[in-house]
């Protein structure tokens, strides 16, 4: 009797441990991927998206959502189509954002390179694009592929059914891009927000 007695509680506390050492690997997993989101999913150039961020009135996980998209975080990133710095402006979208915001001529492409301007300029513009489409992912589907095109998506009730949300993107590049920035967006709201805008 005192043996099976001994036997079951050293069977018991072998359980016990075994159940402790599945939880550390568990916790220490979940750390150790938590540490690697927040390095692929960092807050750089902090001081300028808080700023533009506050200064548009909009959220600034989406700014940063948008530079890691757009560039990974990389100020001299030129894309394939001439889209230039951390937000990777197009010439076009520099000249109007420019114009809106009443710059002179001491501003130019080239300072698409300098992250505060690129920021204040991706930002302005994303502004103006969630305000203009009144959804995130719309306004992230014009800033990949223009005004334009996405103003003639939301009146097709095959592609949008209210007119604000795109349902069916029928641009699989769109498309792809607009999952990245949801992505994105989710890994810093889950990363480092304590509540969703």
């Amino acid at each position: 009797m005192r043996k099976s007695k001994k036997s079951a509680i050293g069977v018991f506390i072998g359980l016990v441990l075994a159940a402790a050492a599945i939880a550390a690997v568990v916790i220490g997993y979940r750390i150790a991927e938590i540490e690697i989101k927040r390095a692929t999913h960092p807050l750089m150039y902090s001081e300028y998206v808080e700023k533009y961020a506050e200064e548009y009135g909009m959220d600034k996980y989406v700014i940063y959502a948008a530079i890691k998209t757009e560039s990974g975080f990389d100020p001299n990133a030129v894309s394939s189509t001439g889209a230039r710095g951390l937000m990777q402006l197009m010439e076009t979208s520099f000249d109007w954002v420019k114009f809106r915001l009443g710059d002179g001529e001491d501003v130019t492409f080239e300072d698409m390179f300098d992250p505060e301007t690129n920021i204040r300029y991706g930002a302005y513009m994303l502004d103006y694009l969630n305000e203009y489409f009144g959804c995130t992912e719309t306004a992230s589907a014009a800033y990949f592929s223009g005004v334009g095109t996405v103003s003639e998506w939301v009146k097709d009730p095959e592609i949008s059914s209210d007119g604000i949300h795109l349902d069916n993107i029928p641009s699989k590049n769109t498309a792809h891009y607009v999952n990245k920035i949801k992505n994105a967006l989710d890994a810093y709201y889950e990363l480092y927000a304590t509540e969703r805008k």
